[in-house]
């Protein structure tokens, strides 16, 4: 039986609530939500007895341990769920939850007007505003970072790339403070969130001075930390982002073996615009390394790919290309 994804799952568990009580479900989906559901319901093929039985059956188990959540607790439920199915089924279930949960907290702010949430948090502790910001969208949390004040914006950034799992009962607690103004308050438990990988795609969004300056001092306090975000601003696959000048610019430097092993795990849309910004001979040749080449390292595959990122941020640092960033740059020609 193949394997079916979550967003079909739920298309499953729609069906057989019947019309009239999918209807009520649809009451409490967004509409991006119900756009994404109904298209799975519409493509989604016949399923036999036995796919919809351990659907269902997969469904109630997930319910089942929500409630003991929901009641007691993480470890409450763990220990309930450790005597019914052990330990491994236990844990397999609690990840499944905690996964569906990492999106729900703070679900408010992508409705809040940025400006609005700015005057509300930029007075509160650099810690408590790193967490919420963290559960902001990129670009939002962006614009509120580069407003900061500029005396806690690189502590605030510095907590947010720190940032790993959060306590639900601190979660609560920032809820509880915003609650006289945003009204979504939500119930989670262990949360992944903030990181580099946030971070990066904040500092993408910012202005490049807020970014040089958050960069720089971050760089003072902890280098590895700073090149961790940078390593993450601008990735392998972001080079079909680039204008052709800009390309062909940074292939001059680039060492030809490089290349070569970069492309071997490249994806399509990105090998096709570099073969477009170099000679048809330089091409052909290339595609015959990659034709015999064999054996090559994931390993080996990312630190080529990543040597090659280097230099586009070198030459983007010193002006030579223009690199597209998350916002829409204004170029003057």
């Amino acid at each position: 039986m193949a394997k079916l994804d979550y967003k079909k799952k739920a298309a499953a568990i729609i069906i057989d609530l019947g019309v009239e009580n999918a209807a009520k479900v649809y009451k409490y989906l967004r509409p991006e939500e119900i756009e994404q559901l109904t298209v799975e319901i519409a493509s989604l093929d016949k399923l036999d007895p036995e796919e919809f039985e351990e659907i269902l059956n997969e469904f109630y188990e997930l319910c089942i341990a929500q409630k003991y959540i929901t009641e007691g607790g993480i470890d409450y439920a763990r220990n309930i769920l450790d005597k019914v199915m052990g330990s491994v089924e236990a844990a397999k279930l609690i990840e499944k939850i905690t996964q569906s949960l990492r999106t729900r907290a703070f679900d408010f702010l992508k409705k809040a007007d940025p400006k609005h949430l700015l005057g509300f948090i930029q007075n509160e502790h650099p810690q408590t505003i790193a967490l919420i910001l963290s559960y902001a969208k990129p670009d939002q949390a962006a614009m509120i970072l580069a407003n900061l004040p500029r005396e806690i914006q690189i502590d605030v950034a510095e907590r947010i790339a720190n940032m790993d799992r959060t306590s639900p009962d601190i979660i609560k607690e920032v809820e509880r403070t915003l609650e006289s103004k945003f009204s979504s308050i939500v119930n989670i438990d262990l949360a992944e969130i903030g990181g580099v990988k946030h971070m990066a795609e904040m500092l993408n969004s910012v202005d490049r001075g807020t970014e040089k300056f958050i960069l720089e001092e971050m760089n003072k306090r902890d280098p590895k930390l700073a090149e961790e975000i940078r390593k993450r601003m601008f990735v392998f696959e972001d080079i079909v982002m680039l204008d052709s000048i800009s390309i062909q610019r940074f292939l001059r430097d680039v060492d030809v073996r490089d290349l070569v092993i970069a492309l071997k795990g490249a994806n399509e849309e990105v090998t096709k615009t570099i073969y477009a910004n170099m000679s048809k001979r330089m091409s052909e040749t290339i595609q015959e390394e990659l034709q015999y080449m064999r054996g090559v390292r994931l390993r080996d595959v990312e630190e080529a790919q990543q040597r090659i990122v280097s230099i586009i941020r070198k030459l983007e640092e010193t002006g030579e290309i223009i690199v597209s960033r998350g916002r829409k740059d204004e170029i003057i020609v």
